[in-house]
């Protein structure tokens, strides 16, 4: 099947963002991609604050944007816009590093006063970036966000399965543009 960047933009170690995309790679993974995670705040603040193109965690993670058919960017809301972390990361990367990639942009935050952040903040820099396939976008309330007693992230019902569909439609996008690369290809 197709392989799918997961990206966390948040800057919290115990982070819901990224909580939500692991909960959400297991899906993807269960229907075939290949899912490989990376949280941006794993990467040298030096790197990032310093725009340093040449830097060799930039390079790998350019480089992970570049193999990716898909990408899944998860950020938390704040002050109505996505994180400046995950920005310093998309200013680091090529102007059109998304050409080709289909795209699922997910948010959380306190409060639905935030839902709109996805399709005005993030959206438009991820359509500059030449995005081929954005794909609907979802928010969920940190409090419908949790870790098990097994460690393993969860979801409450009602948002998880709403989720599960938009993550559905995700793959159903990315198994198009594979079998569309492969007929042209």
């Amino acid at each position: 099947m197709a392989t799918v960047l997961s990206v966390s933009g948040s800057p919290s170690a115990t982070s819901r963002t990224a909580r939500l995309l692991r909960h959400l790679d297991r899906r993807l993974a269960s229907q075939g991609h290949e899912v490989i995670p990376l949280d941006v705040r794993t990467l040298p603040a030096e790197a990032l604050l310093g725009a340093d193109f040449r830097h060799p965690a930039v390079v790998e993670a350019t480089e992970l944007f570049d193999r990716a058919d898909g990408i899944v960017i998860g950020t938390p809301v704040y002050k109505a816009a996505y994180s400046g972390l995950l920005k310093s990361l998309l200013d680091l990367l090529p102007q059109y590093a998304l050409v080709g990639k289909t795209v699922l942009p997910l948010a959380t935050g306190g409060s639905t006063a935030h839902v709109l952040a996805i399709d005005y903040a993030l959206r438009p820099v991820l359509s500059s970036m030449g995005a081929t396939h954005i794909v609907q976008g979802w928010f969920t309330l940190d409090r419908d966000i949790a870790v098990g007693d097994d460690g393993t992230p969860t979801v409450a019902p009602g948002p998880a399965e709403a989720l599960n569909r938009v993550v559905d439609r995700f793959s159903e996008a990315l198994g198009s543009r594979t079998t569309l690369l492969t007929a042209t290809g």
